[in-house]
């Protein structure tokens, strides 16, 4: 018996301690950006000198992860995974082409939900709800969202319930595929008001976000179009980072080209950042797996053929990861989720990401503990050098019950707010309908929404008359107006 207890005290003991050692080793990194690439072998993407980008900068400035491996076939699966833990099921193995929920969607054993279909009940947490639980900022910037509003909206890119996915194929002026934007397939993130019209935004919204580390989201998920991922093959729908309709890796080496410099030259990578490019899948001859993943409840092989999704690959490039670097040690995409919770000091990990033999980047990622420059990364302008993130930029999304055209606002009026930015906890926030310099309901003294969402109630001052009003959302920070939004209403009969 003494003999037994002695053994499970070490047992306890080596679990306090090891956790300990682990974090202790982790960088100081607090801003991260995820580009994610598609449909590529490790060779094809980091071994080839006809990808110039890749081949001859990219490499140079950080560490190549050789054998990290995807999780399975197709592309939304893996997607899924990176963000959540959930191992693939039929239908994200076959990129939901209906838009319906996982059925029954019982939460079982090891975090994973029981059930076939796409959108993953409100107990299926991803990586942004832990986020957002330590208040840190998160966003995902989807290239093309929005252009046809008759594909997808312009935030946060959700296809209608049980209807069939309008955005499977590329079109001409918009190759905005939902399946390469994980967010919109779980209902912790689409269920709560305002939400993911807030952080799911258009790619064009990155350039300013990047200004200063006040608005640069804590993480950063980068899904390009299905040409410029290099999903598509040559000729693409639409027209390429560079102009031309060539599509493949052609068109993610231009893609790189043309965003990495706008991110490594921003003040919060080079202040703490992490880039990381991976890909979600192999071609779809490779089947492996590494890192012992397990196939889930819901399919007996994730990879279709085999175990996996096969090599892919990852880059990692940091002040804190030596530059021109490679590593050998096996990774998947349930790594890539347990090392980004590491990194934020999220002490749970979701889904199979909790499998103790799950590897996470430790001090052969981070291989520069003291940290520098990173070479081939643009300077910071004297102006950006001397950011400190107290300027407040934030970005404000109003939601109105109210129509367009109101009959009366006698008893007032519900406001639907979604705030998004440095802030966004502590942000204050007043919603009034005005008519010229005159206000006639509002919701009164400028006051926060819990976790930057919420409603608020506009209530009247002074009689309506019928006529054209704007109803005007302001957020304030320290007693100042830093951000607002309006539209027009019409009162009247």
């Amino acid at each position: 018996m003494l003999a037994r207890r002695a053994v499970m005290a070490l047992v306890l003991l080596s679990a306090i301690v090891v956790p300990a050692r682990a974090s202790a080793a982790l960088p100081p990194i607090k801003h991260v950006w995820v580009i994610q690439l598609e449909n590529h072998s490790y060779d094809e993407t980091f071994n080839n000198a006809a990808q110039p980008y890749l081949w001859t900068q990219l490499r140079t400035m950080g560490q190549v992860l050789t054998q990290f491996h995807a999780t399975g076939h197709a592309s939304l699966d893996n997607y899924i995974t990176q963000i959540s833990g959930q191992a693939p099921n039929v239908d994200t193995m076959a990129d939901c082409q209906h838009y319906i929920d996982v059925t029954p969607g019982i939460m079982a054993t090891d975090g994973q939900v029981l059930g076939q279909g796409c959108v993953y009940p409100a107990a299926a947490k991803t990586l942004v709800d832990q986020l957002e639980a330590k208040d840190l900022t998160w966003r995902g910037y989807m290239e093309d969202m929005g252009n046809d509003p008759a594909r997808e909206p312009a935030t946060c890119g959700a296809p209608q319930p049980n209807t069939d996915d309008k955005t499977q194929q590329a079109a001409p002026d918009d190759q905005y595929a939902a399946r390469h934007n994980p967010f919109v397939y779980f209902h912790s993130i689409l269920d709560v008001p305002g939400r993911c019209e807030a952080h799911v935004v258009p790619l064009t919204a990155l350039q300013g976000d990047l200004a200063a580390i006040s608005t640069t989201p804590n993480f950063n998920w980068i899904t390009p179009n299905l040409c410029n991922d290099g999903h598509d093959a040559t000729p693409c729908a639409g027209p390429n980072a560079k102009g031309t309709h060539e599509g493949d890796l052609i068109a993610a080496d231009a893609f790189l080209a043309k965003w990495v410099p706008v991110i490594t030259g921003s003040p919060a990578f080079q202040q703490d950042g992490l880039l990381l490019i991976t890909l979600d899948e192999s071609s779809i001859g490779d089947s492996s797996a590494c890192c012992g993943e397990p196939a889930g409840l819901n399919t007996p092989m994730p990879g279709i053929t085999g175990p996996g999704g096969g090599r892919i690959g990852t880059l990692a490039i940091s002040p804190y990861v030596q530059p021109g670097s490679t590593n050998d040690k096996p990774y998947n995409h349930y790594s890539l989720l347990r090392s980004m919770e590491d990194l934020f000091g999220i002490p749970e990990h979701l889904g199979y990401a909790a499998k103790p033999d799950v590897p996470a980047f430790g001090d052969d990622v981070y291989n520069r503990p003291g940290g520098g420059p990173v070479p081939g990364a643009p300077p910071l302008s004297a102006r950006d050098a001397g950011s400190t993130g107290k300027a407040q930029k934030l970005r404000v999304f109003l939601r109105s019950r109210a129509p367009r055209r109101l009959s009366r606002v006698r008893r007032g009026f519900s406001a639907r707010i979604a705030i998004t930015g440095s802030d966004r906890m502590t942000t204050a926030v007043q919603v009034r309908l005005r008519r010229g310099k005159r206000v006639v309901a509002s919701s009164g003294r400028p006051g926060t929404v819990a976790h930057g969402h919420g409603r608020l109630r506009v209530r009247p001052r002074s009689a309506a008359p019928p006529g054209r009003y704007r109803l005007e959302l302001r957020a304030f920070h320290e007693g100042k107006v830093v951000a607002r939004d309006s539209k027009r209403v019409w009162i009247g009969r």
